[in-house]
C-alpha cells in the first residue's frame, strides 16, 4: 500500500483524473466510485456493441469494474487511463461472451428476427447502423466493432480474440460486405 505522504506528494503534480487513480489504487472507494461514474457509459457502450444483449452488457459492465478494482495496480500510466480501461473492457467482454456463447446462440435467432422487424419498420432515411451491426455473425460483429468503431488494429484484435491476423481481416471484410448489402450499397 502507498503511504499518505506519498499520495499527497504525487497528487500535487497530477491532474484530477490521475489523483483519482492514485487514491483508488490506495483503496479509496470514493475515488473509485468517481472513476466508475466517469467511465461507466463508455464501458457499457462498448459491452453493448460487442454483446448486442442489454442484460449481458450490463453484467459484463459490472464484471469490468470488479476486475478494474482488483487490477487497478496494474495501470502504470504508460497510456491514457481511458485507453487502458478500453483494453480491459474489451478483454472482459470478449471473455464474458465466450462463456455465454451457448446462450447467445439460442438468443441470436430471436434477436435477429426482432432487428429485421425494426429495420423493416424504419424509413430508409433513418438507417440504424446499430441494428445492422446486431445482425452480423458474432465473430464478424466483434471484429467490426473493435476495428471500425473502436479503432483497434488487426493485430490487436487477433490477440484479443485468439484468431489469426488474416482471420480478423477476413471477418472485417465479411462484416463490411454484409453491412453494405443490407444497407443497399452493393
Amino acid at each position: 500500500m502507498t503511504t499518505t505522504a506519498t499520495i499527497i506528494a504525487a497528487e500535487q503534480t497530477f491532474d484530477a483524473e490521475q489523483r483519482l487513480i492514485i487514491r483508488a489504487k490506495a483503496g479509496d472507494k470514493l475515488a473509485f466510485e468517481q472513476l466508475y461514474q466517469r467511465y461507466v457509459g463508455m464501458v457499457y457502450s462498448l459491452c453493448l456493441r460487442l454483446m448486442v444483449d442489454r442484460s449481458l452488457a450490463e453484467d459484463a459492465t459490472q464484471e469490468v469494474f470488479i476486475q478494474l478494482w482488483r487490477k487497478l495496480d496494474n495501470f502504470q500510466g504508460n497510456s491514457k487511463f481511458s485507453t487502458w480501461l478500453h483494453s480491459v473492457t474489451s478483454n472482459v467482454a470478449i471473455s464474458y461472451l465466450r462463456k455465454q456463447r451457448g446462450w447467445l446462440q439460442r438468443m441470436f435467432t430471436l434477436e435477429q428476427t426482432e432487428v429485421m422487424q425494426h429495420v423493416a419498420e424504419a424509413s430508409t432515411d433513418q438507417v440504424d447502423l446499430d441494428a445492422y451491426i446486431k445482425r452480423l455473425p458474432e465473430r464478424a460483429r466483434i471484429v467490426f466493432v473493435l476495428h471500425a468503431i473502436e479503432g483497434y488494429r488487426y493485430e490487436e484484435i487477433a490477440g484479443l480474440t485468439n484468431m489469426a491476423v488474416g482471420s480478423s481481416k477476413a471477418q472485417f471484410h465479411r462484416a463490411k460486405q454484409l453491412l453494405q448489402e443490407w444497407m443497399g450499397y452493393e
